[in-house]
Formats: C-alpha cells, structure tokens, sequence
C-alpha cells in the first residue's frame, strides 16, 4: 500500500486524517484558481462560444436558402457548444463569457454578496472581448470568408432594442435566480436551452452579450451585426441586465423566520 493509499484509509476522526479541501458552491468560481487562469477561460470560452455562433451561420446558410433552417441550425449549434462551454469552464471562471454577468456578479458583491471583484471584472471583460473577436475571426477564417470584414447587417429597429432587453434580463433572472436558490449545478442545461428558445421567441434573436455583440461586428455573415447597430445593442443589453436584477430582487427577497410578525 502506497504512502497515499494509507493516508486516505484512515479513519475521518483519525488526528492524522487528511483534511478534505473546502468545495465551492455549484457554479461558483474556485478560490484557489489563479486569475490568470480564470481570464484565459473566459477569453477561451468567449472564443469558442462566438465561432460556434458565427461558423454554424455560415454553414447553415452555404446548405439551405430556408432562413427558418438556417436560424434552426444556428440556434441548436448554439445550445449545445454553450452547455458544454459552461460544463467544461464554469468550475474554473464560473463561465459568464458575458460582461453584463461579470458586472452583474460585481454589483452583486459590492451588496455583500457572493461576485467578482473590481479586479477581477477588469481582467474579466477585456478577455471576453478579445475571445469573441478572436472567435469570429477564427470562424472566417474557417470557412474560407474574408477575416475581420465589417458586418453590414443592420439591427437598429427598437424593437430588436426591445428584443434584447428581454433576452438580457431573462439571462440575469436565470442565472442569478439558480444562484438564490442553490441550483447552480443546473446552469449548463438551463442557460443553454434559455439561449436556444430565446433565439425563436426574441425579435433580436437574444444576443443578450456586449462581448459577443461586438465580435459578431467582425463577420460580415448570417450571424453579424453592423458596427453602426452595436452601441444601440450593448446599451439594451445593460438595461437588461438592471431589469434582470430588479427581478431578482423582487422573486428572490429573502424570507422572514418563521414565527416573525408581519410588519402589517
């Protein structure tokens, strides 16, 4: 028996017994994980997010003129590289790959409850950032499209602005509602199949991301969004999320003990 095998036979209440490291919560951000870490996960799984967005347009257009197949197939390339993403990424940055996530989590933290720091939000964003932009290029540039073109898709009606405020604070409402609740091992299914429906039931077809709105500027394919229609976008995403926490808010306010009078 190896020197390992018998540290980990003996008894719990042995003096001598390992003492089992402190697991995060489901979904929270390991203690332990060095920064550097986190901000090359979120700049990853930007990344790949976005060539999954991007490239699954380009294929689904180069094999059907059908644009209710074309969405089909870019939506359930979507669900499924997402769920995966946060799967594989979520126990080493909590996967937010998404700026309103990582500003929502700060505000959350600043309120004294469990989030990112200041710090950590700065290196947070600009990784996202750069990981989607990387993403959409990698996606051209995988299909044989030209790299770093401009979109000329415009998405400047209000009602896409509409559209993505919707999108964007059902995401917070989801993943902050999970977190009050203790169910965070679920966000990999949950969030992937709330992105996927709300492709269909959105008019804006639920960017509900600033990082990814402005990586999918570089590809001018089924999946962008011109340059000019960005700003409009990321300020509908932000309001989105403060709507998504007002909810949240309000659902999930902390209940009274039991036996507390009513302030009636």
């Amino acid at each position: 028996m190896s020197a390992t095998e018998a540290a980990s036979a003996r008894p719990a209440d042995s003096p001598t017994a390992p003492v089992a490291d402190p697991q995060p919560a489901p979904g929270a951000t390991p203690p332990r994980t060095p920064l550097v870490a986190r901000a090359a996960a979120e700049l990853v799984g930007t990344a790949a997010l976005v060539a999954v967005v991007v490239g699954s347009g380009i294929q689904a257009t180069g094999l059907t003129q059908d644009v209710g197949l074309q969405l089909l197939a870019n939506s359930l390339a979507t669900v499924f590289g997402l769920g995966v993403l946060i799967a594989l990424l979520g126990p080493v940055s909590g996967a937010h790959f998404n700026p309103v996530v990582t500003l929502a989590e700060w505000w959350t933290a600043r309120r004294g409850g469990a989030g990112v720091t200041a710090r950590e939000t700065a290196v947070y964003v600009p990784a996202q950032v750069a990981g989607a932009i990387a993403g959409a290029i990698l996606a051209d540039a995988m299909f044989g499209e030209p790299l770093a073109k401009w979109s000329t898709h415009e998405r400047s009606a209000g009602n896409l602005l509409l559209g993505e405020v919707v999108a964007t604070a059902g995401l917070i409402l989801l993943i902050f509602g999970l977190a009050r609740t203790d169910r965070l091992r679920f966000a990999p299914v949950a969030v992937a199949s709330y992105i996927g429906a709300a492709y269909w039931f959105t008019s804006s077809t639920s960017f509900a991301n600033p990082a990814v709105t402005v990586g999918r500027a570089f590809s001018d394919t089924f999946a962008g969004i011109s340059p000019s229609s960005v700003p409009g976008f990321i300020g509908a995403q932000l309001a989105g999320a403060v709507v998504g926490l007002a909810l949240v808010a309000l659902i999930f306010m902390p209940g009274r003990p039991a036996g507390t009078p009513s302030a009636a």
